[in-house]
């Protein structure tokens, strides 16, 4: 069910990419611990990236030699040498933690593609100096849900790290949030950058703005290499705005995509705005502002609604920790256009996903048109209960006649409430005919994850080993 989504994606292109001395060592030991894997007693392959491992130069890599690289965790050559744990804090439901930092993973290896530098980091692979009393461990249901969360959000062209590999490990786990014992699993992801907003925050946290400025530079250099011309204040101040804005337009696509995180701690949110490490995550239903996806959210804090609210509070976090080093940084300037990006993301991708087009010149009516567009849409979805991925389906290129007619929510389309939003869909034009014409848009239902449905999808693993 979920591959039906896959359809849509574009096949990756071919890329060459260079294994150097990885660039972490820039860093150096301040900001990572070296670590052991832990040693598995079986392995068992259970999910092989291989879009992703040709994008790193890594696709010709036969069974055991995967199996020595991300399982063992064997070096690959000319990487990191011994898997490095990264140091930070952050605010976890927005409570500050300075006993954060790698506890289950590490840094594993790094590639300078020829359009960005990309991670491979690790979950499950074992106990750090920053396990706090855990088993270092991944659950395997854990990592079937990750897979399930990175290809369906890639398909929706949300900005998120990629599954890369998984193995079953042999080992048996106990959880209070799953039926136990549980089997075991390690995870590789391949990501753009694992800096976190946490990892500056440590650094203020230790009263050290020379590493701030260390780490800064770094940033810059290998993930803003558009500013690497400005220094100081200046650079900072960018820097800021720069990641602020990227975190605007992951926001936007999380909220078109009918995603919740779960646990928007500044401690998951990366200096690139990748969206990465999922965890309670859910998708919408209904639409919802205040559907909350993990169980231990009993404020909702970070329902479905508050998500922008959230990043930009983390963002003014990130901020305050550069502030040490730069006392002088204006962050209410800075994020002063946050809510401006954020909407006009959301408009781009809610087009986007409805395969339209404005066809409108002139600014200010072009914006107007896009406000009445998602206001109307999700006017509708509240009041009408209307499911959220189905009623995107049911409206791609302007919700065509014989498409809603076959609709499970079909009579959704004859009342009143529809009427105006209809309206409006018409006064935009199809983006692709290639799109429209897809024949994944010739079924009556639309692929969604919801969690009875992964878990119907888990129920046959568990069982049957199926």
């Amino acid at each position: 069910m979920v591959g039906l989504a896959f359809q849509l994606r574009k096949p990756h292109k071919r890329t060459m990419s260079v294994l150097t001395t990885a660039p972490i060592y820039e860093l150096g030991p301040d900001f990572y611990d070296e670590v052991s894997p832990a040693t598995f007693p079986h392995a068992t392959l259970r999910y092989r990236n291989q879009q992703a491992a040709q994008e790193v130069g890594l696709s010709e890599l036969t069974a055991d030699e995967w199996q020595k690289h991300f399982w063992a965790f064997q070096p690959l050559p000319g990487n990191i040498h011994k898997p490095l744990a990264l140091r930070y804090h952050g605010h976890q439901f927005q409570s500050y933690n300075p006993q954060l930092g790698d506890g289950r993973g590490f840094l594993f290896a790094q590639f300078q593609t020829a359009s960005k530098l990309l991670d491979l980091g690790t979950k499950g692979s074992g106990q750090t100096p920053y396990s706090r009393g855990g088993d270092g461990r991944l659950t395997l249901k854990g990592a079937f849900r990750e897979i399930l969360a990175t290809e369906l959000l890639e398909s929706y062209g949300v900005n998120t790290s990629k599954t890369f590999s998984v193995f079953e490990t042999g080992e048996t786990l106990e959880r209070h949030d799953e039926p136990s014992p549980t089997r075991a699993g390690v995870l590789v992801r391949l990501s753009h950058s694992h800096i976190r907003f946490g990892t500056f925050q440590r650094l203020a946290y230790l009263k050290e703005p020379e590493n701030i400025k260390k780490l800064l530079s770094y940033c810059v250099k290998h993930y803003y290499p558009q500013l690497t011309l400005y220094k100081d204040h200046e650079l900072a101040t960018l820097f800021l705005q720069a990641v602020s804005h990227a975190v605007a337009e992951t926001t936007a696509t999380w909220m078109m995509s009918g995603f919740v995180h779960g646990v928007l701690n500044t401690d998951n949110m990366n200096i690139t705005a990748e969206s990465f490490d999922y965890g309670p995550y859910r998708f919408l239903p209904t639409y919802d502002p205040r559907f909350t996806a993990a169980y231990f959210d009993q404020t909702g804090l970070y329902c479905f609604g508050r998500q922008p609210a959230s990043v930009r509070w983390n963002l003014y976090q990130l901020g305050a920790a550069l502030q040490t080093a730069f006392p002088d940084l204006s962050l209410d300037e800075i994020f002063a256009d946050f809510g401006e990006v954020f909407t006009s993301q959301v408009h781009h991708y809610a087009l986007k996903r409805l395969n339209l087009r404005n066809p409108l010149q002139e600014p200010t009516q072009a914006w107007e048109l896009n406000v009445s567009l998602v206001t109307q849409l999700f006017q509708f979805m509240e009041e009408e209960k209307s499911l959220f991925e189905q009623t995107f389906f049911d409206l791609h290129s302007g919700g065509q006649p014989e498409r809603l007619t076959r609709s499970p929510q079909k009579d959704l389309y004859t009342k009143e409430s529809f009427k105006k939003l209809h309206d409006t869909l018409d006064c935009f034009e199809i983006a692709s005919e290639e799109r429209a014409q897809h024949p994944y848009f010739e079924k009556e239902t639309a692929c969604s994850l919801l969690i009875d449905e992964l878990e119907s999808l888990w129920k046959p693993i568990a069982d049957n080993d199926d």
